[in-house]
């Protein structure tokens, strides 16, 4: 059972959400391979981009596709260690935190989509794992990875506008309290994700407690934010554990940051318990509702992306990999015509086409214009 009663207000709205699910589900149910590879691709890079700029990451989502083209050959995950000195040289130098950040969490993702089902129950090792491979590419996090903390920690909310620092909780000490709430938190997940009505309130209960534990030195919003994703894939619950790989939950959450903190402070009144019952979960449970009902949208528009994308001419196609092979520039006319070979009327009518079909986006007018990735 989860740790706070249902009441029928909030009844109500999962059953609403259990409509959209299922609307959803007719509808993509006979997506062919293809589409659903493209969108399944879009959920990722929106996922993965949104969680790591929660933590104050910097990537764009157009330069974490560019990263994980990088890192995929053949429909396959190459190794990091490769292709580092590469990409820092593309997207500077300057940003190799962030740029770690960002290949640790995709690669916790892809674990989670693919072997979500093979690693049912969950135990604290599996966790301990994903943890080191969030952490695998940042050096300094070589002695405390995939290890329960040995210091006290908190999570800290930062205003990027005026650099005030606010603490959000005050998780659990480090020892044998954090290694007791998170052996109680595997023994409770497991038990009640495919038992109790409503897995989504399995999944946010879930999420708080992992939080409120923080369990790791580093690293727990995001694999925090991984495991939510992990609870709705591994529920017995066939619309929501189909349609989760399609959506880009933490897209949203990262739009309605500065309330996902303030809700996260409200919960527990800033402070860890080890009696979950006083833990306010309905109001978590009610934000993330609302983020997946949101999030259902976004599988409409990755649809409507692919469809311009296939129609697009095989000259716009190569002007199209042109900015993909440069996600961190805004590029001229002129510089097309030089790498390309095309004529000019036939490079600005292929902009034009990709702009009015959200692939571009321009700056400027005339001779100054500049044109960029847009995601």
């Amino acid at each position: 059972m989860i740790s706070f009663e249902l009441n029928l207000k909030l009844e109500k709205e999962l059953k609403k959400l259990e409509a959209s699910l299922i609307e959803k589900y007719d509808e993509i149910k006979h997506l062919k391979l293809e589409e659903r590879k493209y969108i399944e691709k879009q959920a990722l890079i929106s996922n993965v981009g949104a969680s790591t700029r929660i933590e104050n990451a910097v990537l764009t989502d157009i330069e974490v596709e560019w990263v994980d083209t990088t890192l995929t050959k053949d429909g396959k995950t190459t190794a990091f260690e490769s292709k580092k000195e590469y990409i820092l040289n593309k997207l500077s130098k300057d940003r190799e935190r962030s740029i770690e950040e960002v290949v640790g969490s995709r690669e916790v993702l892809l674990t989670i989509y693919s072997q979500h089902n093979e690693i049912f129950p969950l135990t604290e090792s599996v966790i301990r794992g994903l943890h080191n491979d969030l952490l695998k590419y940042y050096e300094k996090a070589n002695r405390y990875r995939g290890n329960y903390k040995t210091s006290p920690n908190k999570v800290i909310s930062i205003n990027h506008l005026t650099g005030e620092e606010k603490v959000v909780l005050e998780p659990s000490p480090p020892g044998i309290l954090t290694k007791t709430a998170m052996a109680d938190l595997m023994a409770w997940y497991n038990k009640t994700i495919n038992e109790y009505t409503h897995p989504v309130l399995v999944a946010c209960e879930f999420n708080f407690r992992f939080l409120a534990i923080h369990p790791f030195q580093d690293g727990n919003g995001r694999l925090g934010r991984a495991l939510f994703i992990l609870s709705l894939l591994q529920s017995e619950n066939k619309y929501l554990s189909a349609i989760t790989p399609l959506i880009a939950i933490d897209r949203h959450i990262e739009q309605r940051r500065s309330e996902y903190y303030s809700i996260l402070h409200k919960v527990s009144n800033g402070k860890f318990y080890q009696d979950s019952k006083k833990y306010n979960l309905e109001l978590l449970s009610w934000f993330f509702i609302k983020v997946i009902s949101e999030s259902l949208n976004d599988i409409d528009i990755y649809r409507n992306k692919y469809k311009n994308l296939i129609k697009l001419s095989e000259t716009s196609l190569k002007i199209l990999n042109c900015f993909k092979l440069s996600p961190e520039k805004r590029i001229q006319v002129m510089e097309l015509e030089k790498s390309t070979k095309l004529p000019r009327r036939t490079i600005q009518y292929s902009l034009k086409a990709l702009t009015e079909k959200g692939f571009l986006q321009k700056t400027g007018q005339g001779t100054s214009s500049r044109y960029q990735l847009f995601f």
